[in-house]
């Protein structure tokens, strides 16, 4: 087929291929019968020459001398698509955040100053070729248990954020630790080498380790009522020695708020009548025991009275209370083991179950961890939008004080301006003019108060004079000193008149009680009379055999018959007169 001269190209079958410049050779012809089609396979390889230069094209792709021939037509032009610059930013905050929603990034810190005023860590991770911007928040920063410095290399999980409104991009962290060590190992390290700088723990310690009491009367211990750490002790310590008292004083050993409880409770038993404090608990992980690395803890042993026994998880388990302890227990068995006898079997059980409880413990926290995780995913994490608000807070926060410190300075420079004018002005002058001239009229005005107060102070002592010649004061002063000597007679009479009766009832009192019958009494005589009527027994005929009689002595002085003792006897028999 030939092609049309300025017309449009031919239609080609699939699958072919024209020259360079858009014009297209001519199809092979099928093959009439497969012995026409083998002279027609043969081809022979020709050197192919370069194609020639294209001629110069317009703006629009026309050539400068015209259409080419048999060339295509322009494609059409593409519509200009414009952003504005929030638009642009919005489209990249959302790859980004997107695009990076958790990522683990390992660099070095560098520009750290420590918290701001609202506890939040702003600083940088760097490496040998770039930094990006780091932000932690307080609430993760307060959970940290080691401290940022400059230099230290560090591992950040989090998610990537752009700031719209100044274009740049940060790493949130939620999660941080330092490479080559585990954030806890930091911080125990950290904790250990203030301690022993202190004198808590190591070789200059400040109190060396106490003894412990071979046979404690009564055994103090810290751990949970529900926990395992506990039973072991009690059956060890009970099955060498089951009269053995045991105080308990319940605190939980893991969680947020234990270490509090811990040292609450170790106090508490320090106040009490136990011999030696065991502070306990079963094994577990690093985090499962750190409350037992906790300072509070660590100076609530160091200041107990009694001496401390730390045995905190297993044999391999180290913590910061063990080395401020007074001994060191490997497990909590052994700890009974040091205060009571210790059984070999019961030691290996301890040990076997411990370990399968850890083992299930662990089995049982992976799967856990696996069901969080697919929770998580499935989650959409709120901490964006609260991300993303406190960037905002913290923007305007600066914006505000933009926009209060020319405000400030104005107000100081009219201030200062005002303040110039007046001291030009000088009212210092006419100030002093007018104090001295209410001076002289306070003086004037003095000088005629004081001589009407002086006239009118001569006519009152004038009128007080006549006052005092017609006053009676003298002649009730002298009736007064009169009846003042007539009363101090009336009472020395009165005085003498009452010692002279109280020495007569004296006399008369005495004489009365020696013929008290009373008195007589009291010399060993007593009164008998019948219980049945009360009447006196004066002679033998006015009783009967078998009548109860009533004896009544005078002693320890009595006063009275009723005061006096009274013995109760039987009449069993009367004899005639006789001599006394």
């Amino acid at each position: 087929m030939k092609k049309t001269r300025g017309g449009p190209p031919p239609v080609m079958p699939p699958g072919f291929q024209g020259d360079l410049f858009g014009a297209s050779a001519t199809p092979p012809a099928p093959p009439a019968s497969s012995e026409e089609a083998l002279p027609q396979a043969r081809v022979v390889a020709m050197p192919r020459r370069p194609p020639p230069p294209p001629p110069p094209v317009d703006a629009d792709g026309t050539a400068l001398l015209g259409p080419l021939e048999g060339a295509p037509p322009p494609p059409p032009k593409p519509e200009r698509s414009v952003l504005s610059v929030g638009e642009l930013t919005r489209q990249l905050k959302q790859t980004l955040e997107s695009r990076f929603a958790r990522v683990i990034v390992r660099g070095e810190v560098t520009g750290f100053r420590g918290p701001n005023a609202r506890g939040h860590w702003y600083f940088s991770l760097k490496d040998a070729s770039a930094a990006i911007d780091t932000k932690v928040w307080a609430s993760l920063a307060g959970r940290l248990r080691f401290m940022l410095r400059d230099g230290m290399e560090v591992v950040a999980e989090g998610s990537v954020d752009l700031y719209e409104p100044q274009g740049r991009y940060s790493l949130i962290v939620q999660r941080m630790e330092p490479v080559g060590e585990g954030a806890l190992a930091l911080a125990f390290e950290q904790l250990k080498e203030r301690l022993a700088a202190e004198g808590l723990i190591g070789d200059r310690r400040v109190r060396p380790p106490r003894p412990l009491p071979f046979l404690p009367r009564r055994i103090g211990i810290v751990t949970s009522r529900t926990g395992a750490a506990l039973q072991d002790f009690l059956r060890v310590l009970h099955s060498r020695n089951p009269r053995q008292s045991v105080l308990l004083a319940d605190a939980r050993v893991q969680g947020e708020g234990s270490a509090v409880e811990v040292a609450r409770a170790i106090e508490r038993l320090s106040r009490t009548d136990v011999d030696v404090i065991v502070v306990t608990r079963g094994g577990g992980s690093v985090e499962d025991l750190w409350t037992f690395n906790e300072e509070l803890v660590a100076r609530a042993i160091f200041a107990s009275p009694v001496p401390v026994v730390s045995a905190i998880g297993h044999e391999i388990d180290f913590t910061i209370s063990d080395f401020v302890a007074d001994w060191r227990a490997p497990t909590p068995s052994a700890a009974a083991e040091r205060l009571a006898p210790v059984l070999a079997d019961l030691e290996l059980t301890l040990a076997t179950q411990a370990g399968r409880l850890r083992r299930a413990t662990e089995r049982r926290v992976l799967e856990l961890r696996e069901e969080l995780g697919q929770f998580s995913a499935q989650l959409e994490d709120p901490r964006r939008a609260i991300n993303h608000q406190r960037l905002h807070l913290s923007e305007q926060v600066e914006a505000m004080m933009r926009v209060l410190r020319p405000a400030v300075r104005e107000h100081r420079d009219g201030l200062r301006t005002l303040s110039e004018r007046l001291q030009r002005a000088r009212p210092q002058a006419r100030l002093g003019e007018q104090r001295a001239h209410l001076f002289k009229l306070a003086m004037r005005l003095s000088e005629a108060a004081r001589s009407g107060v002086a006239s009118r102070q001569a006519t009152l002592a004038a009128a007080h004079l006549g006052l005092e010649r017609a006053s009676p004061a003298a002649r009730v002063a002298r009736e007064r000193a009169r009846l003042a000597a007539h009363r101090a007679r009336l009472l020395a009479l009165q005085q003498a008149a009452l010692a002279d009766a109280q020495r007569r009832f004296q006399r008369l009192e005495g004489r009365l009680d020696a013929l008290s019958p009373l008195k007589v009494m009291s010399r060993g005589y007593s009164v008998v009379f019948r219980q049945r009527d009360g009447v006196v027994v004066r002679t033998s005929t006015d009783v009967q055999v078998g009548e109860r009689l009533g004896i009544k002595l005078a002693v320890n002085g009595a006063k009275t018959l009723g005061g006096c003792e009274e013995v109760e006897a039987t009449v069993t028999g009367v004899k005639g007169p006789v001599d006394c």
